[in-house]
């Protein structure tokens, strides 16, 4: 496969993505402000500063309350924003080693799973980067799009996405219907097409990239939102040229909150040590796998 190198208007594009990245986090700090104030920290294990002291008013009848209190219902997820969104480059760029380190030490804390850049002596070419939304993909013979919804709420939601021409890199996720289980289900539901082929060491050892990627879990992380999915990898993509350095299903990028507009944004994506494949696909939330 041959890919396009890149020109000049890219590296316009890209610098100008930064701006309007940038631009739409502080409109989302400014909107989630006053209730992020009010929000006992403690329970992030000290992670997230937002303020000094002296500029938090705590009215002396708050003081008898615990954090786990003030905390309980609101969005743990957004607080990880804050201390992500604090901590990545701009434009979007890979991440150094040391700070790919912190971000997985972060995420496995407040996940309550093993986050990581390297499993089995295996990295990508970066872990922060560009994703943009993937159409359905054929999961068996004879399979259709109208198949892939379960209710009239989920065609609503998906089904304009369509279904792609071709079939994922590993081919269709079960060999018949009668063969698909819910597993093959999800798997495609929670699909990311991940740049392979540009991981280091993937055109000297192939087969064994290949059949290390196929179906692999990865955390995917909307550092902005800080929403967050578990998905696993079923198709290779996309092309350099794109702009883009990865993909995901409608269901993923809907997860995500980057389901509309021009289905695109900045994410963090990286593998979950999961060898008893215990984890579930799907979103994800802090507070749900943290005692």
């Amino acid at each position: 496969m041959q890919f396009i190198s890149k020109k000049p208007e890219f590296e316009y594009l890209k610098n100008k993505w930064g701006v309007r990245q940038k631009k739409a986090q502080n409109n989302f700090w400014d909107k989630h402000a006053d209730a992020l104030k009010h929000i006992a920290l403690g329970s992030l294990g000290g992670l997230i500063l937002l303020s000094p002291p002296s500029q938090i008013q705590i009215p002396e009848h708050n003081l008898l309350v615990s954090s786990d209190d003030i905390i309980k219902g609101f969005d743990k997820n957004i607080l990880l924003a804050k201390v992500l969104s604090d901590k990545l480059p701009e434009p979007v760029a890979p991440l150094d080693s040391k700070l790919e380190k912190d971000i997985t030490d972060i995420l496995s804390s407040q996940f309550g799973f093993k986050v990581t850049s390297e499993l089995d002596n295996i990295k990508l070419n970066r872990n922060y980067g560009f994703i943009g939304g993937e159409q359905h993909l054929y999961r068996y013979p004879g399979d259709n799009l109208y198949a892939h919804a379960e209710n009239a709420i989920d065609w609503a939601k998906y089904g304009d996405a369509g279904v792609a021409p071709g079939l994922g890199a590993w081919g269709y996720f079960a060999t018949s219907k009668e063969a698909f289980t819910k597993q093959d289900q999800q798997r495609e539901r929670y699909y990311l097409a991940i740049q392979t082929f540009l991981a280091p060491g993937f055109s000297e050892n192939v087969d064994r990239y290949r059949d290390f990627f196929k179906f692999r879990k990865m955390l995917v992380v909307n550092p902005i939102t800080g929403q967050a999915v578990v998905a696993v990898i079923g198709d290779a993509g996309p092309a350099e040229f794109t702009g883009k350095h990865l993909g995901g299903s409608p269901e993923v990028m809907d997860a995500l909150g980057l389901a509309t507009g021009s289905r695109k944004g900045a994410v963090l994506y990286f593998f979950i040590d999961d060898y008893e494949d215990k984890i579930p696909l799907g979103p994800v939330k802090v507070a749900d796998t943290k005692a």
